[in-house]
């Protein structure tokens, strides 16, 4: 597993309502009726998923090649969509992970997992409760001793800004996980953040 820090490549909108849910569900409805409808949904979360993936990837050519494949099996996987109250992002997430993860297991490759800045700088804030200067180098040496189930809940949480019904979604567990494995994740990066020497 490696670590690195990367800027992002295209912003993305990650505020949704309830209503914009319901919506998005009522396209959804509609793309199966008809694919160019689709569209909708390619254009609002296109960026979101290209992000994540590129993330996990740091290789823009092959970060568009499995962004288009995700959506490519959204649209043909379409009909077996069920709503459960989560954005229809978080079906597009949970594919795109497998996509990545099928990457990985072909090419035998380190996974990648590069961040922002800002995004760091974001985390320590919300979960350090004394302040320390933290530089990015020593952050990411320690998040390497974490698992990667870790850190995946961390990029889900605090990167990707997806709430716990979402990462339950994403990674196929309950709500209840998602929060428990969050929580251990951050609880074990305050653990080595603290373990810093003066």
């Amino acid at each position: 597993m490696n670590i690195i820090m990367n800027n992002k490549i295209i912003e993305n909108d990650r505020n949704i309502t309830q209503e914009d849910i319901q919506k998005e569900f009522e396209a959804v409805q509609r793309a199966v009726k008809d694919p160019a409808e689709f569209q909708v949904l390619y254009d609002r979360y296109f960026a979101a998923i290209f992000n994540y993936i590129f993330r996990k990837i740091d290789d823009e050519e092959i970060t568009a090649d499995i962004t288009s494949q995700t959506f490519w099996k959204a649209l043909k996987n379409l009909k077996k969509y069920k709503f459960r109250g989560v954005p229809f992002s978080a079906w597009l997430y949970r594919i795109a992970s497998n996509e990545v993860n099928r990457h990985y297991q072909q090419t035998k490759k380190r996974v990648i997992f590069s961040f922002d800045a800002q995004e760091f700088e974001n985390l320590i804030e919300q979960n350090v409760e004394e302040e320390h200067e933290f530089d990015i180098d020593f952050i990411i040496k320690q998040m390497r001793q974490m698992s990667e189930s870790d850190i995946v809940a961390l990029e889900l949480r605090y990167f990707e800004s997806k709430n716990f019904a979402e990462i339950a979604f994403i990674l196929d567990i309950t709500e209840s996980n998602a929060k428990m494995r969050t929580y251990r994740a951050i609880d074990k990066l305050r653990k080595l953040l603290e373990r810093r020497e003066a």
